[in-house]
């Protein structure tokens, strides 16, 4: 069974930095998509960074470039999301989710996440003024 368990949000202050944790566990495809995405209230979700198996570049949206790291430990099944300069924009619950498939390009799912394959249950993060 495929369960994907985030960590890491909490409060913070404009300009400060939290560092997300999505653990895959169960995960076994070659060919999957990876994804964090971000709901705040009152929103729809959105796309935040997202990376493929067959595209070694990383994808963010533009809100984020130049804040957020995507990064992945094969090893350990885990991807982290580091979130630097943060701002009350940034408030929302964040949650990472996977596709399988083959994907050409690492910001597809980051758009278009309508049918993702697992997702995780959540993590909160709130950046007060």
């Amino acid at each position: 069974q495929v369960q994907l368990v985030e960590s890491g949000g909490g409060s913070v202050q404009t300009g400060g930095s939290l560092r997300l944790s999505c653990v895959l566990s169960g995960f076994t495809s070659d060919y999957y998509a990876i994804g964090w995405f971000r709901q705040a209230p009152g929103k729809e979700r959105e796309g935040v960074s997202c990376i493929s198996s067959n595209d070694p570049t990383t994808y963010y949206v533009d809100a984020v470039k130049g804040r957020f790291t995507f990064s992945r430990d094969g090893v350990k099944d885990t991807v982290t999301l580091q979130m630097n300069n943060l701002t009350p924009e940034d408030t929302a619950t964040y949650y990472c989710a996977v596709k399988v498939g083959f994907f050409s390009k690492s910001g597809i799912i980051c758009h278009h996440f309508s049918d993702m394959t697992y997702w995780g249950k959540g993590t909160l993060v709130t950046v007060s003024s």
